[in-house]
């Protein structure tokens, strides 16, 4: 029994454990899970995928695969996107970042969406995804090094930026321009040299941890409690990915 991985930023070479249950893939595109669930892995798990310039992961491929008796798990990022979206077909959602998805605390995709360098640099992200800087404040406000007033004002400047210009430096320039802080940013920027969460790596490492114990635990076929229907466009769909 294997486990097919799509994952990139949130999870970059660096952390891919060498087990030979798991096998990796970088970020998905579309027709890519569709692609993995004819090889008939027992899990598939989505962490990152592209999206914007590349057709993203589509529904119907997840649904397919879960049919074919396949699990699929999704968390950290686009994963959790298509979780939240698809718990309630038998996708399994992992982490704190599905979790605001799922119970509609978090609606936006920017939420996730980092800029990030390509696979020969390791991913390295350049951008911040919002849900880190949310993480990050959270920890910051239960270090007492902020308090509320300036957590909500850095988490609306870091909204409102585009995620591609969505920097922790960007971020404290802008707060700072506004005038008025009710603590020092100084002092915060200074914390987050080792303050930092990346809750999209957390959520990730979590959902890896939960497909080898289902590994190990050994894999039944999913059953799901829909009938999945061969549309048309399913089918060109299919015979374009095949």
């Amino acid at each position: 029994m294997n486990a097919v991985i799509f994952a990139g930023p949130s999870l970059p070479p660096a952390y891919l454990s060498p087990d030979p249950t798991l096998e990796w893939h970088p970020p998905v595109k579309q027709g890519e899970v569709y692609k993995a669930a004819l090889t008939r892995p027992a899990i598939i798990g989505i962490v990152d995928g592209y999206f914007e310039v590349t057709p993203t992961v589509w529904h119907k491929e997840i649904l397919w695969a879960m049919a074919q008796g396949i699990h699929v798990y999704g968390a950290a990022s686009i994963g959790a996107l298509r979780a939240a979206e698809l718990h309630t077909f038998g996708m399994v959602g992992i982490g704190r970042v599905f979790a605001a998805y799922r119970d509609g605390i978090l609606i936006d995709d920017d939420e996730v969406a980092v800029l990030h360098g390509p696979a020969e640099l390791g991913y390295r992200a350049i951008t911040e995804a919002m849900v880190n800087i949310r993480a990050t404040l959270d920890n910051a406000i239960a270090e007492s090094v902020v308090d509320f007033e300036l957590a909500a004002l850095l988490t609306q400047v870091g909204k409102e930026l585009f995620y591609k210009e969505r920097t922790w430096d960007t971020i404290l320039r802008l707060a700072a321009s506004r005038g008025g802080l009710p603590t020092p940013v100084a002092n915060f920027a200074a914390w987050l040299q080792s303050g930092q969460v990346d809750q999209k790596r957390i959520d990730a490492l979590d959902m890896i941890a939960a497909i080898r114990a289902h590994l190990g635990a050994g894999v039944t076929p999913l059953t799901v409690s829909y009938r999945f229907h061969e549309t048309g466009y399913h089918k060109a769909a299919a015979q374009q990915f095949q």
